[in-house]
C-alpha cells in the first residue's frame, strides 16, 4: 500500500464501508504478518486504539501492545488504557511507566521540535528494548492517519513518520495511513472499541509535552494536568465534547502578578484551545458560552496550584496551528 490515497477511495461514512475496509485490512495484515509477532506502541489515543483492535481482530495474542507512560498523558489516562485492553479486551499487555526517564531527558529543552525529537527517539528506544526481550517480534505496527503523512513535510517531526532510526529491525505495519480523522472513528465503532474511547479527542504523541509551553518542568506538567482535567470535565457536562472536535489547555513558560488570600502572587496562565475540523487540515474557533468559560476559570484558578489566570485563544488554522508548538 502506497502512502498515497487513491482518487478512487470511498470516504467511510457507515458501518457498512467500515465493515469492508476492516475485513480487507485483516486480510492484508495476515499476509503480511503470516505467523510472526508485532509490536504496537498503544498510546491509547483514537488512532493507536483502533490499530490495537484492527491488528487483536486480525492476529489475535500475535500482537504485543506496549504501552508506555511517558509522563506527559492526562490525568487518568494510563489507567483507561489498562481497563479497555487488558480488562475488557484481553490483549497482550505490557505497561511501563518511564515518566523520570523521559522528563530527565527533557529537562531544561525548551524548543518544541527537539522536544518532539526527544520523546519521539525515547518511545524509539523504550520499544527496542522491550522488543529485545520478546522472542520472534519482527513489526512495528503504527496509528498513522493520513493528515500525518500530508504533514509531515516540514510542518512538525511526527513521532511517527520519519524519525525512526535506520538500522531499526522492523518491518512497519500500518492499516490505518490512508484514512482521516473521522474515517478512523467509524472504523473503531464497528470494531466494537468503547464509544469513549473512539469519540475521544486527538492527543498528540508527544502529549502534554507540547502543551507544557517551553522547558517542562514538573510543577507546571502537574498544573497542567489537572487544569486539563478540570475542562475536559466541565466540556463534557455541558455536552460540548460532542460538538468540540479538539480542546485542550496549554500553560506558558510566563508568569503574571495575581491576588490570592489578599497577598500578591505569581502564577502562569492556562490557555483554552476549543477547535472544530473535520480532517484537522484546517479548523475554527468554537463558541463557548461565558457563563461555562466563567465556571471553568473559577475552577482553575481556585483548584489548580500556581494557575492564576485563564485565557481563551481565538486563532483559527491557518492561521495557527491547532497546537501551540
Amino acid at each position: 500500500m502506497s502512502n498515497v490515497r487513491p482518487e478512487t477511495m470511498e470516504r467511510i461514512t457507515t458501518p457498512e464501508l467500515a465493515n469492508a475496509f476492516i475485513e480487507e485490512q485483516v486480510k492484508e495484515v495476515r499476509a503480511q504478518v503470516g505467523d510472526k509477532k508485532v509490536l504496537l506502541a498503544l498510546s491509547g489515543g483514537v488512532d493507536s486504539s483502533v490499530v490495537a483492535a484492527l491488528l487483536i481482530k486480525a492476529i489475535g495474542k500475535q500482537l504485543v501492545c506496549v504501552h508506555v507512560n511517558h509522563g506527559l498523558m492526562r490525568k487518568g489516562e494510563s489507567e483507561q488504557v489498562i481497563e479497555v485492553f487488558k480488562n475488557q479486551l484481553d490483549a497482550n499487555l505490557i505497561y511501563i511507566d518511564a515518566t523520570d526517564r523521559f522528563l530527565d531527558l527533557l529537562a531544561g529543552v525548551a524548543e518544541p521540535e527537539k522536544k518532539r525529537k526527544i520523546i519521539g527517539g525515547e518511545f524509539i528506544k523504550v520499544f527496542d528494548e522491550e522488543a529485545s526481550k520478546l522472542e520472534g517480534i519482527s513489526f512495528l505496527a503504527q496509528g498513522t492517519i493520513y493528515p500525518d503523512i500530508l504533514e509531515s513535510d516540514g510542518v512538525k517531526a511526527h513521532h511517527n513518520v520519519g524519525g525512526l532510526p535506520e538500522d531499526m529491525q522492523f518491518e512497519l505495519v500500518e492499516p490505518v495511513k490512508l484514512l482521516y480523522k473521522d474515517e478512523v472513528r467509524v472504523v473503531g465503532k464497528a470494531l466494537g472499541l468503547p464509544a469513549s474511547m473512539v469519540d475521544r479527542q486527538p492527543f498528540p504523541g508527544p502529549g502534554l509535552g507540547v502543551r507544557c509551553l517551553g522547558a517542562i518542568t514538573r510543577d507546571r506538567l502537574n498544573a497542567l494536568r489537572e487544569a486539563d482535567a478540570i475542562l475536559r470535565e466541565e466540556f463534557d457536562n455541558a455536552g460540548l465534547n460532542k460538538t468540540v472536535w479538539q480542546y485542550f489547555i496549554a500553560v506558558p513558560d510566563m508568569k503574571s502578578v495575581g491576588v490570592k488570600d489578599s497577598k500578591r502572587y505569581e502564577g502562569w496562565p492556562a490557555i483554552i484551545r476549543a477547535v472544530n475540523t473535520t480532517d484537522a487540515m484546517s479548523a475554527t474557533i468554537e463558541e463557548i458560552p461565558y457563563a461555562l468559560l466563567h465556571k471553568i476559570t473559577a475552577r482553575i484558578t481556585a483548584e489548580v496550584d500556581g494557575i492564576n489566570r485563564v485565557l481563551y485563544d481565538l486563532t483559527p488554522k491557518p492561521i495557527g496551528t491547532i497546537e501551540w508548538e
